[in-house]
């Protein structure tokens, strides 16, 4: 690992964007850690951030930054590999560079690896679409990190708050579309649930009502027992005749929602038979 400074690992960042600035403000204030320069594309966004953070310090071009112990990278998946390769191409002496992204392994800042950098990434399960609160609920959060540069990594996500944990390179893509199924399709479910209910004429104040009482109930389930033993309706219960009716109204109404809910009721059907969808 590189020297450190007085103050702990030396960190700068690349992308502060909403994971980005959750960092900062966790980095702000943890021990063993000093947060260094913040890079954006649009330099008013890298001083909002570090008025955000309430440290560290806004810089108008990656050549600007300070050396380092350790880089995150803190973009958009599709910007990872050419962010390391713009950075790979300064003259900045080799340290630990990481990214946050849930879908792409190490391997995607090879620009850096081919330098002498060591790489890992680093995924925090959480919710960023309010960095303050994110910040707010980052401590104990699971976050799971994989590539060649893991324990030193994990430690400094560890100061930060988190429940470290490892993830397989080569699995990295499953992991996170598991993560996508339990979050972002659990809300999007939820919104087309509530769309059905505003078709059959339920009134806007049922639906609210409706909507939280079946998911709270749901997710307690879930949590007190399991998918399989909480997993109730029609076609758990094996009901063809129910779930064909229901299927062709949904497909009248919205085509998707039909073949979604063919598809849900079969993987339904499996799981309270099998115990696996």
């Amino acid at each position: 690992m590189r020297r450190r400074g007085r103050g702990g690992m030396r960190v700068n960042l690349i992308g502060p964007g909403k994971v980005g600035r959750t960092l900062l403000r966790r980095m702000a204030g943890a021990e063993g850690c000093t947060l260094q320069d913040i890079f954006a594309r649009r330099p008013e966004a890298a001083e909002s951030a570090r008025e955000f953070a309430g440290a560290g310090r806004a810089v108008a071009a990656l050549a600007g930054m300070a050396p380092a112990d350790l880089w995150l990278l803190t973009v958009p998946d599709g910007q990872i590999a050419a962010v390391a390769g713009m950075l790979a191409a300064q003259d900045h002496p080799p340290a630990i560079a990481v990214h946050c992204s849930g879908f792409h392994p190490a391997s995607v800042l090879a620009p850096l690896a081919e330098k002498g950098w060591q790489v890992a990434s680093a995924h925090p399960v959480l919710s960023f679409a309010d960095p303050a609160r994110a910040a707010a609920q980052f401590a104990g959060c699971h976050c799971g990190v994989e590539g060649p540069a893991a324990a030193p990594v994990s430690a400094l996500f560890t100061a930060l708050g988190a429940r470290v944990f490892a993830i397989r390179s080569e699995a990295k893509a499953l992991y996170h579309a598991a993560a996508v199924i339990s979050n972002n399709f659990t809300t999007v479910l939820q919104a087309l649930a509530q769309e059905a209910w505003a078709e059959a004429g339920v009134p806007e104040e049922v639906r609210a009502d409706l909507h939280a009482v079946l998911l709270r109930g749901t997710v307690e389930n879930i949590l007190a027992r399991s998918p399989r033993a909480a997993l109730t309706g029609p076609a758990a219960r094996g009901d063809l005749a129910v779930v064909a009716a229901q299927e062709a109204e949904l497909a009248a109404w919205k085509p998707e929602a039909g073949a979604l809910y063919r598809v849900m009721s079969a993987m339904a059907a499996r799981l309270k038979e099998t115990g696996q969808t």
